[in-house]
């Protein structure tokens, strides 16, 4: 993936890219500041450092710290980065929305502040990212081989989820709850996921080609 592009796959941002920036950076650190208030309240008397484990475990959290680090960059050097690691930005962070509405929402009621944190996560980033995507990221080029790159991030991930797993018992999300589904539905649901990644990264592409146009 484009995480370390070379100087000639940045851009400049215009101010007000910049600017858009900045506030997506801002909303996404309170959100992510609101979840460690929630999950320090529940685990207490667990130190800092234990919370940050234990929220690292989750594609949510560390997805809305790319977007942090993603658009502080943005708003503190005026660069913005290649189209490949924007469009694979947005397939992540979407995805969060996505599978959060579609599956986990039901499975909780969160009330004051945990609701807040849980909307500014899978609802308010997601939708700002996009938001900023379709006004000023770069949309070109990206191959063919862009989604297959894109899918490499969530499948390291499961792989991360299981090994750590393996040590705390805990599972992050359902669907990869080894100790529950088993080895081979695990395995089918990682497949199935990575798959969906896949073609989600062709359908980023293929509106990227439609949207084609100069960097703000």
């Amino acid at each position: 993936m484009d995480t370390k592009p070379n100087p000639g796959t940045y851009h400049t941002a215009r101010p007000t890219a910049r600017l858009t920036a900045l506030v997506i950076a801002a909303l996404a650190i309170a959100a992510l500041t609101a979840q460690f208030i929630v999950s320090h309240r529940l685990l207490a008397p667990a130190g800092p450092l234990r919370v940050i484990w234990e929220m690292a475990a989750y594609f949510t959290v560390l997805t809305n710290v790319l977007v942090v680090l993603t658009f502080a960059r943005i708003a503190a050097t005026r660069r913005i980065g290649s189209a490949g690691w924007h469009g694979g930005l947005l397939l992540w962070i979407a995805t969060v929305g996505l599978i959060y509405h579609a599956v986990l929402a039901r499975l909780w009621s969160p009330q004051g502040l945990a609701w807040w944190a849980d909307q500014g996560l899978h609802s308010m980033t997601p939708l700002l990212v996009l938001l900023w995507w379709l006004a000023f990221a770069p949309k070109s080029p990206l191959t063919l081989s862009h989604p297959l790159r894109w899918a490499a991030y969530p499948l390291a991930y499961a792989v991360f989820a299981l090994l750590r797993a393996a040590f705390t018992r805990q599972y992050p999300y359902p669907f990869i709850d080894l100790a529950s589904l088993g080895p081979w539905r695990t395995a089918l649901n990682i497949a199935a996921l990575t798959a969906a990644f896949v073609l989600g990264g062709h359908a980023v592409r293929w509106i990227a080609a439609r949207l084609g146009r100069s960097p703000a």
